[in-house]
């Protein structure tokens, strides 16, 4: 039976620290200047009543996703498990999946000159049943990763248990990534 992969982000838990980013890059041999995982800090309210905010930018790996239709290769093409990848033999660097994409996660490796994003680290971790270098990496345990059929794992109790919210679902992308909002502190 295939995986049923999502990735859960806790808003709650995040502190900023940007460890998901550094072990993304050192997992994944990133570029300066580029990144396939980002946490974005925003400071809210008026001191002296401030707080801040953090969200996660990376590929959100959808089961509708225009940058697998748009590719004139396949290059960017989807597993039997749901997950985009970029076959970078394929790829011609057109740019029309970095354009077709509405969560901006692709980026020109400069280095290789190939379009690049977030994998859920498949190649190295996942497939060896491993979690994404991110999620282990993660000190707070706002990281979640797992098989959605599987409901034992943490990522399914989660899921049952929070209010998910999904990225631009208006879209009809269907993201493997969900957030848990927010419920603390100031509000903008």
């Amino acid at each position: 039976m295939q995986k049923q992969y999502r990735l859960l982000y806790d808003e709650n838990l995040c502190i900023g620290c940007q460890a998901c980013s550094v072990a993304c890059r050192m997992e994944n041999s990133v570029p300066d200047n580029v990144y396939r995982v980002q946490v974005h800090m925003k400071t809210l309210g008026v001191f002296p009543n401030l707080g801040m905010q953090y969200e996660r930018h990376s590929c959100v790996m959808c089961e509708n996703p225009p940058c697998v239709s748009v590719c004139p290769t396949n290059a960017s093409f989807q597993s039997k498990d749901g997950l985009v990848h970029i076959d970078e033999k394929s790829c011609i660097s057109c740019k029309y999946c970095i354009l077709a994409c509405p969560y901006h996660a692709r980026f020109i490796n400069p280095l290789k000159n190939v379009v690049e994003k977030c994998t859920f680290c498949y190649e190295t971790r996942v497939s060896k049943e491993l979690l994404p270098a991110c999620v282990s990496t993660c000190p707070t345990d706002a990281l979640s990763f797992g098989d959605m059929r599987q409901k034992e794992s943490l990522v399914h109790q989660k899921s049952q248990k929070e209010v998910l919210v999904f990225p631009k679902a208006h879209l009809g992308t269907k993201p493997k990534v969900a957030f848990i909002p927010n419920r603390k502190g100031i509000k903008s």
